[in-house]
C-alpha cells in the first residue's frame, strides 16, 4: 500500500529529475530570417532663407532642426523632420548602417542643394532586440548645404538618398 509520504517523495524525485535535464534542453534557434526595411517617414528640413552667404541646415536623427552660415529657420507650417525606417529582423541581428554619398537635389524653380546623410539613432551598429512581425524604428538625419538665395531660389528641392542596411 502506497501511502501519502511515498507520493510526495515520488513527485519530489521526479520534479527534481525534470528539472536537472531542463537545465539540459535549449530552445531551438530561430531559422535565419532576412531582414526586411520599409520607409515609415521621409526626410524633411522644413522651410528655411538661404541668405547671401548660405550655409547649411542639419536634421539630427532625434528630429532637433539646427541652421549655421546665413541661413534663416522658417516656422510657417513646414515640417522638419528625421527620415524613420523600419526594420524587422530577428531578435539578436546586429545591424549596419552604410550611408551613400552626398546627393544633389534639384528645386523646383532651378537651383541645387547638397544633402549629406550623416547620423542615427540608434547609432549604427545596433542590435534587434523585437521580434517579428514588430519592428524597430531607424531614425537618420542629415545636413543640407546651400549657396545664396540666387544660386538657390525659393522652391521644393527634391532627390534620392541611399542607406545600407547590413545584417550580421
Amino acid at each position: 500500500m502506497i501511502n501519502r509520504k511515498h507520493i510526495i517523495a515520488g513527485i519530489l524525485v521526479m520534479l527534481w529529475f525534470l528539472s536537472v535535464f531542463a537545465a539540459e534542453l535549449k530552445a531551438q534557434e530561430q531559422p535565419p530570417r532576412p531582414m526586411q526595411v520599409s520607409t515609415f517617414q521621409h526626410l524633411s528640413f522644413g522651410s528655411f532663407i538661404a541668405g547671401d552667404n548660405g550655409g547649411t541646415v542639419t536634421i539630427s536623427a532625434d528630429g532637433n532642426r539646427s541652421v549655421t552660415g546665413d541661413v534663416v529657420p522658417l516656422f510657417m507650417g513646414g515640417q522638419y523632420h528625421p527620415a524613420v525606417f523600419e526594420v524587422e529582423a530577428n531578435p539578436g541581428a546586429i545591424v549596419h548602417l552604410v550611408f551613400g554619398p552626398g546627393v544633389i537635389l534639384s528645386g523646383s524653380n532651378g537651383g541645387q542643394l547638397l544633402l549629406r546623410i550623416n547620423t542615427s539613432s540608434p547609432l549604427s551598429p545596433f542590435i534587434n532586440t523585437i521580434s517579428p512581425p514588430f519592428r524597430s524604428q531607424v531614425r537618420v538625419g542629415g545636413s543640407l548645404t546651400t549657396g545664396n538665395a540666387l544660386a538657390n531660389p525659393p522652391g521644393e528641392y527634391t532627390g534620392h538618398f541611399f542607406v545600407t542596411f547590413i545584417q550580421e
